[in-house]
């Protein structure tokens, strides 16, 4: 994947992979919508399939794509890029480091996008679930006798899909753009077949007839808004994917192919229900002629395996960078692919989403049931993006008040809208999704707070560096060939591992760097602004390590650049040394007994921190020692 410097100037060629490679990954979620989003609006009674109805709700549907999708993030959201990344991450941290010289508003402003974050984790479970089983149900329509199949087609389906996830995508992913193209044109067809028998469908175009609907039904059309919002799920993953495949493709793909044959279809699946509104059952899969079933739900299926492809992946890359910004435990991360940095398998990740997403299609059993829980997660996200976005042109643009409050203020009375029509739905199953998010934000906030503890309580036993080093220099140890790396949450503090080393082993190194790891709020750094080197003398060096939250944290390839500023390190010669803590939690100050003892559960669990740094197995001296907090 080219990052964004290097995307100054695209060849024809290049411009084209990318905007197919684009079709293919972000677009998936919002291009499997047409199969369930009308049929939700006029699922549950409230409205009555006549034609004014239809109209409003064709109306809504296609300004909601106009506005919230082609206005709010493909033109504006998409700007907010942070080094060319994008995402609800990049845009945190963009933000929170706009109002850095002001730590409330900043420490607020966290919490907000790490509850976005995690509620994303939500959505990660419902998207593939709800997608996967509105595809599998257009089985009930080429044969009604099949119903009883669908969920255990579905749960086959997704175990397949998760199993291969430690395969990597790269194989099979150069067919996802030429799948997804093609069920987008299947999509616009499907749609322009009944468009040209009722072409004054296309008058739904008009504004004036949502605005009538609004008006002459406010109560129907504010429930109508929980189901409409369906139509632009997956505009998240658009922004999330910006890193990738940069704006301009993202920005052709959507008008050139992704919003005309949205268009088309929702406005076919209108046309038909105003001849035959017995439809209204499954209306997508109705549209496509009796031939053409069977192999409309294999290509349904295989667009919705797609995209839910696309939100795993995005759950392991977003996991990768909370555990980098210190939210989350290390996990085992492994690497699918030899190429792509980006390409990464998170077991555990996997496997949890997993057993989530399988207990929602046992649970709800429908794709109109899982709907339901849908919208309240996407509404979520997007109304904190829209407030993430206000306080990035405010304070890292410079943009003036009022133009900021025009800017964000109409999406954000939007985004409100939308939310309050999902909110009544949390009974029918919103809080599903919801409980994901709550059960993810509580671990996040349990992991640095926890981390914030016990780096107080190291910091308040612990011996600073320069006097320690003074006082051991005045009557040497013995010195042993080799260097040594103390590995050193804390700069300027003494390491517990070499109080350890001195205590048992008695020995120096020859050499000895004292390494601390920083990870910082910009998703890149560069190598020549990596490292920060002190001399302490006797041959020893405090070493500071800096990388951005899409880095590989890779250890040892960084200290190769202290061989510039004079160190010379023989690889074969070097042993790394980690301090284990240990976690004790105790009654009283710190946090509350349930957090301290989650915090000590996942604090042992985590993954080593040798993998983490990339360090050489074979190579790394753990020490021990207890904590209390």
């Amino acid at each position: 994947m080219q990052h964004h410097d290097s995307r100054a100037k695209l060849s024809g060629s290049q411009l084209a992979a990318l905007t197919l490679g684009a079709i293919g990954i972000v677009y998936g979620d919002i291009g499997t919508s047409p199969l369930y989003a009308l049929k939700e609006v006029f699922a549950h009674g409230h409205l009555q399939l006549n034609p004014e109805n239809i109209y409003g709700i064709l109306s809504l549907i296609f300004w909601t794509l106009t506005i919230v999708v082609s206005l709010k993030y493909v033109t504006l959201i998409l700007r907010a890029d942070n080094n060319g990344e994008g995402g609800l991450i990049a845009m945190l941290a963009l933000a929170s480091t706009a109002v850095k010289d002001r730590p409330a508003l900043r420490n607020r402003l966290l919490a907000v996008g790490m509850f976005g974050t995690a509620i994303f984790f939500g959505d990660g479970v419902i998207t593939p679930a709800v997608s996967v089983l509105s595809a599998v149900e257009g089985m009930e329509v080429a044969a009604p006798g099949l119903e009883k199949y669908v969920v255990p087609i579905t749960l086959v389906v997704l175990t397949a899909l998760f199993m291969v996830q430690k395969h990597g995508t790269s194989g099979i992913g150069k067919f996802f753009g030429p799948i997804t193209t093609i069920w987008f044109l299947v999509v616009a067809v499907l749609g322009a077949m009944h468009i040209v028998e009722n072409p004054a469908v296309l008058a739904a175009m008009n504004p004036l007839y949502a605005l009538t609907f609004i008006y002459q039904h406010p109560g129907l059309a504010f429930i109508a808004l929980g189901a409409v919002i369906l139509c632009a799920t997956g505009a998240e993953a658009l922004y999330a994917d910006m890193g990738h495949f940069g704006k301009l493709p993202i920005r052709l793909a959507w008008f050139s192919l992704v919003l005309p044959s949205l268009v088309l279809n929702y406005f076919g699946q209108g046309a038909m229900l105003l001849e035959h509104p017995e439809n209204v059952e499954n209306p997508f899969f109705e549209m496509a002629p009796q031939w053409a079933l069977y192999p409309l739900v294999g290509l349904a299926t295989a667009a919705t395996v797609i995209a839910s492809q696309a939100l795993i992946t995005a759950a392991f890359s977003v996991t990768k960078q909370i555990i980098q910004l210190g939210y989350l435990p290390r996990l085992r991360i492994l690497h699918t692919s030899e190429q792509e940095t980006g390409q990464i398998y998170i077991p555990f990740v996997n496997w949890a989403l997993y057993a989530c997403i399988v207990l929602a299609v046992a649970l709800f059993g429908s794709s109109s049931k899982l709907a339901a829980a849908y919208g309240i997660t996407v509404t979520i996200d997007m109304l904190i993006t829209t407030v993430m976005t206000f306080f990035v042109i405010r304070y890292a643009w410079k943009l003036t008040l009022p133009v900021c409050v025009l800017a964000t203020g109409a999406f954000l009375v939007i985004d409100i809208m939308f939310f309050s029509a999902n909110a009544i739905k949390i009974v029918d199953g919103g809080w599903f999704p919801l409980l994901v998010g709550v059960v993810m934000f509580s671990l996040m906030m349990t992991w640095r707070d926890g981390r914030s503890l016990l780096h107080e309580r190291l910091r308040s036993d612990a011996i600073d560096l320069h006097p320690f080093l003074e006082a051991v220099f005045c009557s040497p140890p013995t010195r042993v060939e080799g260097t040594a790396v103390f590995l050193n949450a804390d700069a300027g503090s003494t390491p517990n591992a070499l109080l350890h080393n001195l205590k048992h082993n008695k020995v120096l190194h020859s050499q000895n760097l004292f390494v601390t790891v920083r990870a910082h709020e910009v998703p890149y750094i560069s190598a020549d602004q990596r490292i920060e080197i002190e001399d302490l003398g006797n041959d020893c060096w405090q070493v500071m390590l800096h990388f951005g939250f899409m880095n590989e944290f890779d250890v040892p390839e960084a200290l190769k650049l202290v061989k510039e500023r004079g160190v010379a390190i023989n690889d074969m010669e070097t042993s790394y040394f980690l301090s284990r803590d240990i976690i004790i939690p105790t009654i009283g100050s710190g946090m509350a007994p349930w957090r301290e003892k989650l915090f000590a559960g996942m604090h042992r669990n985590a993954s080593g921190i040798a993998d983490f740094l990339s360090l050489p197995t074979n190579r790394v001296v753990e020490l021990g020692s207890k904590v209390e907090i």
